[in-house]
């Protein structure tokens, strides 16, 4: 008999299956994710931040490289980046068979610019393989203004401070090709008509077109100023009254039906008084950035804004008026073609620039709150043509009357008096923007623009003063002082 028992029988372990508990979180999880992304494009879509900075990034490396010149990639770096972090996740791609650049916002949104003929680099055109991209020139040994050439501190004349001068300028680029300083690119000085000293950032040779940003106003409407003396233009006449009914635009007729719209002057406009809601914001949802980078027409945008009050009540300084002034010379001339070729053959042409370029929006109207670009000795001339009154050797180019113009304050008192057509008076006693500083001559009449650029104009020192740069943080780069100390340097006029 067997005493062997037989083993117990043992159970498999059964196989676990995943808890449903875990699968539910992780499924919930994910649809939160998806939730806040949809929500997140949903709120960008909504303030047209992937378009508008897809826009920036495409005008604003189409303008860099085929405009002025420059590397694509240095653009973006130099350029784009450092207006905001952002932008770094915006990817742009320069095409220089089409002379157009196109920028992408993720996978959310796409926008191309493309250089046109006689119009810059426009956004959602397509290319037009006749444009002339810039090409960089050989100096002209010459001095200044038939060449490029500044004079030797030898032939600066009496009364000039030639150490304390090139101190001043040298002074001026610390921190030069650093988007978080002053980043300066290039700076002359202009003295009875001689250009006694220029500097250039290092990767902007003299012949490089850059920005003027807003210093663009004052020349547009030096150019208004001209058209409009030819032809008999009553700039204080209604802007419902100001076009030909054929090269009348669309929104006119809306202005027609408002009570105060109705009442707004071309003066107005050219005062900063105009009432309009369009003061300048350049923020993320600022109607500015709407404007020139998510508009078709700005002129058309800018116009469509509510009124504040009535016109000429309130100062506020408005880009968007700029823009209405470029439409209304528009409206002067017979066809688009004349209108776009006009800045080049009736003022640029006969000073002899030929850096320049006057880019317009998409619908074809100037962008003349914006976008000029000129090399520094081009500013430099645009500056002497109005010292001197529009008078250009034996001609006169400009007619006589636009310094006196650009010079009235746009108010009787407050920041708009230091105001006056489309041009600063920095050092105008009341609402002057450099009132507190005593270097600034009260006759004093200039350009300014976004990110520090400067054309100071002053007759009672004979000087032209041109800076030009990048400088984001506007704490960097004291324009009332710069021009202070380079004017300290300089003789009183005789």
């Amino acid at each position: 008999m067997s005493t062997d028992t037989a083993a117990p029988e043992v159970e498999p372990t059964p196989t676990r299956k995943p808890r449903k508990w875990i699968k539910r979180t992780l499924i919930a999880i994910a649809a939160v994710i998806v939730f806040l992304l949809a929500l997140i494009i949903t709120v960008l879509l909504y303030f047209r931040i992937p378009s508008n900075s897809a826009g920036l990034a495409a005008q604003t490396v189409c303008s860099g490289t085929f405009v002025s010149g420059r590397n694509a990639d240095d653009v973006f770096t130099q350029d784009v980046l450092p207006q905001s972090p952002a932008l770094s996740i915006v990817k742009t791609s320069a095409d220089p068979a089409t002379r157009s650049v196109t920028a992408k916002f993720l996978w959310i949104v796409e926008r191309r610019a493309s250089l046109l003929p006689n119009r810059g680099c426009v956004l959602d055109v397509d290319p037009d393989s006749s444009a002339q991209p810039f090409t960089a020139q050989s100096e002209n040994p010459a001095p200044w203004p038939a060449g490029d050439a500044a004079l030797p501190p030898a032939q600066w004349g009496p009364g000039v401070n030639v150490a304390g001068l090139q101190k001043v300028v040298d002074d001026a680029f610390v921190g030069s090709g650093d988007p978080t300083a002053a980043n300066a690119r290039g700076i002359a000085v202009i003295h009875d008509g001689k250009l006694l000293i220029q500097k250039q950032g290092t990767g902007f040779p003299k012949s490089t077109p850059l920005l003027g940003w807003s210093m663009t106003k004052t020349v547009n409407m030096m150019i208004l100023y001209k058209k409009a003396q030819e032809t008999n233009f009553d700039l204080n006449q209604l802007v419902i009254n100001a076009f030909p009914p054929n090269r009348e635009p669309s929104w006119v007729a809306d202005w027609r039906k408002d009570s105060r719209k109705s009442l707004i002057k071309v003066s107005d406009l050219m005062f900063m008084r105009s009432g309009l809601d369009m003061e300048d914001d350049y923020g993320p949802q600022g109607k500015v950035v709407q404007m020139l980078y998510g508009e078709p027409s700005m002129a058309a945008f800018a116009a469509s804004q509510r009124m504040l009050d009535d016109p000429g009540k309130l100062w506020a300084y408005s880009t968007g008026s700029s823009d209405i002034l470029s439409q209304i010379a528009q409206g002067m001339f017979p066809n688009d073609q004349e209108y776009w070729q006009y800045w080049q053959n009736a003022v640029f042409g006969p000073i002899g620039i030929n850096t320049g370029v006057f880019a317009t929006d998409t619908s074809g109207t100037w962008v003349g709150g914006s976008y000029i670009w000129a090399s520094t000795g081009d500013w430099a001339k645009l500056g002497q043509l109005m010292l001197n009154d529009g008078a250009w050797g034996s001609q006169q180019v400009v007619p006589k009357g636009w310094w006196k113009l650009a010079g009235v304050p746009a108010m009787p008192d407050g920041d708009g008096h230091g105001y006056g057509a489309q041009t600063w008076i920095p050092g105008q006693p009341v609402g002057g923007e450099c009132k507190s500083d005593a270097g600034v001559p009260k006759d004093t009449l200039s350009m300014d623009g976004h990110y520090g650029q400067l054309v100071a104009m002053v007759p009672s020192k004979k000087a032209v003063i041109v800076r030009l740069g990048w400088t984001i943080d506007k704490t960097k780069f004291d324009g009332c002082q710069f021009m202070s100390d380079v004017l300290a340097n300089l003789p009183d006029a005789k």
